[in-house]
């Protein structure tokens, strides 16, 4: 008996993805990229092309993936983790763990980019033009993308983790986890991509992108940081959002002064906040960073006239040392961020 996970198909409901949890979207964005990655190998008959629509009719609101080829949840899988093996070769940095790099260094590292890979995920991560301090334009470090949320706050190092949790195709076990079946990179990924998280992954590193990791004393039972406490994250997520990341180019901008980075979706306010767009019928990651950069992206009914229903907008926030963002919130409602 073929079982819905076992049986091919060119639509695929992406269960797991939660329209209002940024680190859902990134990592939809890096499905599209993974994907698009193992396409680049195939006969121009043989191609996936990728797309992705809103389940608008079908509630919960999720993300549904489109295929031109028929394929199984774990044929999906599979192809995603060889497209995340395919990008994350441009995820080196020579052991660098900070994302502090100089205005020159960042310049000389952007002109050294010999491939697309690699030219998309330092421009997501850095512009030379932006820089922390303007009376120290060549020594001063850059202002990075606003996605970074960690400098070495609790030994958390940015730089570090976006090199190295792509690479990553399980979890590593520890203590009691050892005793447990054990993983593979298609049941990470499938159980990111198909089932409802439960963020069982105790060892895997994050990038804060996810609002569940916002733990605050005053709304525990006890310290946050004690390991009863502690939520686990979802590894699949995490790989896919730090490949997904790359989809987001900076561009510098003139703020109040100083030249700062923005990017497609992203806006100052208040602080930082990331809208996305929810539209009907079937899109390509080219069509979404399109939508993404789109100057009507946050007015209600904005983009109506191109098929979105609805705009997300997640902002961020600083808790103590650490930073966070929050659950979306639709623009237009009572306190959405933008």
């Amino acid at each position: 008996m073929t079982t819905a996970r076992q049986a091919p198909a060119t639509e695929h409901r992406l269960t797991g993805l939660e329209a209002d949890n940024l680190l859902a979207f990134l990592a939809l964005l890096g499905l599209l990229r993974a994907l698009e990655a193992t396409d680049r190998a195939r006969e121009a008959a043989d191609r996936l092309h990728p797309r992705a629509c809103w389940s608008l009719d079908e509630p919960p609101l999720r993300p549904v993936l489109r295929l031109t080829h028929p394929l199984s949840q774990d044929e999906v899988s599979t192809e995603a983790a060889r497209g995340i093996g395919i990008l994350a070769e441009a995820h080196d940095f020579g052991g660098r763990e900070k994302l502090d790099y100089n205005s020159n260094d960042a310049r000389s590292l952007l002109k050294s980019a010999t491939t697309r890979d690699r030219a998309d995920l330092l421009a997501a991560l850095m512009t030379d033009a932006a820089i922390k301090d303007s009376d120290k334009p060549h020594t001063s470090p850059i202002d990075p993308t606003p996605f970074c949320l960690m400098s070495g706050q609790g030994r958390q190092l940015f730089l570090e983790r976006i090199s190295r949790v792509p690479k990553e195709s399980t979890p590593k076990l520890q203590g009691r986890s050892r005793k447990a079946a054990p993983l593979t990179e298609i049941t990470c990924l499938s159980d990111t991509l198909f089932r409802a998280w439960h963020r069982t992954d105790p060892t895997t590193a994050s990038f804060r992108w996810d609002p569940e990791e916002d733990v605050r004393y005053a709304l525990m039972a006890g310290n946050p940081t004690d390991d009863a406490y502690k939520l686990g994250t979802q590894h699949g997520a995490n790989r896919l959002a730090a490949i997904g990341l790359a989809a987001l180019t900076l561009a510098p901008e003139t703020r109040a002064g100083r030249v700062r980075p923005t990017l497609p979706g992203g806006a100052w306010k208040d602080g930082f906040s990331f809208a996305w767009p929810v539209w009907r019928d079937p899109a390509s990651l080219s069509a979404i960073r399109v939508l993404l950069g789109h100057p009507d992206l946050r007015e209600p009914g904005g983009l109506s006239h191109l098929g979105v229903e609805h705009v997300f907008a997640a902002q961020r926030i600083s808790v103590g040392k650490f930073m966070n963002f929050t659950r979306a919130r639709l623009i237009g409602t009572p306190d959405d961020p933008s």
